[in-house]
C-alpha cells in the first residue's frame, strides 16, 4: 500500500507557548496524546494500550515546530506540529504533517480531529 502524507490546520485560542508545552513534556503528553511516556534525551518513548512506540524528536524550534521521526517508519516519514499566530484573529493555528496508507487518510483524519477536542480541553481552548 502506498504512503501519503497529509497536512490538517486547526485553530486554538491558546498560545503557541501553552501548546508547545502539550507536545514536548510527558505531564502534558498524558492528558491528550498517548497513555505514559518516557523521555530520554531526543527519544520519546510513547505508550498505547501497553504497547510502546519511539519516536526521535528530529526538530524542535520552541513555541513554532515540534517533529518526531518514528523508529520503525520510513525515513522520509515523520509527525510535526508547526504554531503560528493568525495576525488577524491573535488565534493560534496549529498545522499537523502526519503519514499513513492512502487508504486510512480519513481515518487519520478522524484520530486527529478528536485529539484536538482533547487537546483544546486541556489547554483551555
Amino acid at each position: 500500500m502506498q504512503r501519503v502524507s497529509f497536512q490538517l490546520e486547526f485553530l486554538f485560542r491558546a498560545s503557541p507557548t501553552i501548546l508547545y508545552k502539550f507536545f514536548t513534556t510527558p505531564s502534558c503528553l498524558v492528558r491528550w496524546f498517548c497513555d505514559a511516556v518516557d523521555i530520554t534525551a531526543d527519544e520519546f518513548t510513547f505508550t498505547w494500550s501497553g504497547a510502546d512506540e519511539i519516536a526521535h524528536l528530529v526538530d524542535d524550534i520552541e513555541d513554532e515546530r515540534v517533529r518526531f521521526k518514528w523508529e520503525d517508519e520510513d525515513e522520509q516519514e515523520f509527525l510535526e506540529f508547526r504554531m503560528e499566530v493568525s495576525p488577524v484573529t491573535n488565534e493560534t493555528i496549529l498545522y499537523i504533517t502526519d503519514y499513513c496508507d492512502e487508504d486510512e487518510v480519513e481515518d487519520q483524519r478522524q484520530f486527529w480531529e478528536n485529539q484536538m477536542e482533547l487537546l483544546r480541553r486541556e489547554t483551555g481552548g
